[in-house]
């Protein structure tokens, strides 16, 4: 199962993406994570969400090897549509969600961590969108809540990466640890959350997702117009075969 979801005797819930070999997510995998998200916040036992990946990398986005092997739009609107449902799903869960991030977070798994409340991450983890490279935008919504404007732009255009150790002075990562204690970390900070009276925690979410200056669903969804744009003008299609080419080429 790429998505596995567990609570634990304290309040704490760990929901797992396990989708060798990258973490790229299927459309079905967006939407399953997304599901993972909701029945997590709904269910009155969880306390705080802690979201991990297994593998080298955390997320490396969306599945292109499907996109590109399936005829149509059909998949380009499902991971559309499931990227959408899961990022809402981690901003409006109504417990906090801990992203714990190692090795890459990039395209789709920008949108997670940026839309969760807490990121702690390895030593080893770096975040960047590289979507104009494969003929799409998306996630500058959230990469806008990791990094200031003008390096989120800086990013964007270029297709860079930056390492979480410079996020944490920007103050979007809590932490940096070695991988080997990542999980530990992330639980640790999810137990002091546990410990709080869950009624609270779950009236301070709400409050806090109230006063956020940016409606995160409305702005992603903007992106993704441009997208589909691109995608009818039949950029995308011939810049993500170069993509699937060159990864082809590279095995």
């Amino acid at each position: 199962m790429p998505i596995t979801s567990e609570l634990r005797d304290d309040g704490i819930r760990v929901v797992t993406m396990d989708h060798p070999p990258v973490n790229a997510l299927t459309v079905q995998g967006w939407f399953d994570l997304a599901a993972a998200l909701d029945e997590a916040g709904a269910d009155p036992d969880t306390r705080v969400v802690v979201l991990r990946a297994e593998g080298r990398g955390w997320n490396a986005g969306v599945d292109i090897k499907e996109m590109q092997h399936t005829e149509g739009f059909d998949a380009l609107i499902g991971a559309n549509k499931g990227c959408f449902a899961a990022f809402k799903a981690v901003y409006e869960c109504a417990v906090p969600v801990i992203a714990a991030v190692q090795g890459f977070c990039l395209g789709g798994g920008v949108g997670l961590a940026g839309n969760a409340d807490i990121v702690v991450a390895s030593d080893d983890a770096y975040f960047g969108v590289p979507e104009v490279k494969q003929g799409a935008l998306g996630a500058a919504t959230h990469l806008a809540r990791l990094v200031p404007q003008h390096l989120m732009r800086t990013l964007y255009f270029t297709a860079r990466t930056i390492p979480a150790t410079e996020l944490v002075q920007h103050g979007s990562v809590y932490g940096v640890v070695p991988r080997d204690r990542l999980d530990e970390t992330a639980l640790a900070l999810a137990g002091e959350i546990a410990e709080k009276d869950t009624r609270v925690i779950r009236a301070a979410k709400e409050a806090l997702n109230g006063i956020d200056p940016v409606d995160v669903n409305k702005s992603y969804r903007f992106e993704q117009g441009f997208t589909m744009e691109l995608n009818l003008m039949g950029v995308s299609d011939e810049l993500r075969d170069s993509f699937a080419g060159t990864e082809k080429a590279k095995k």
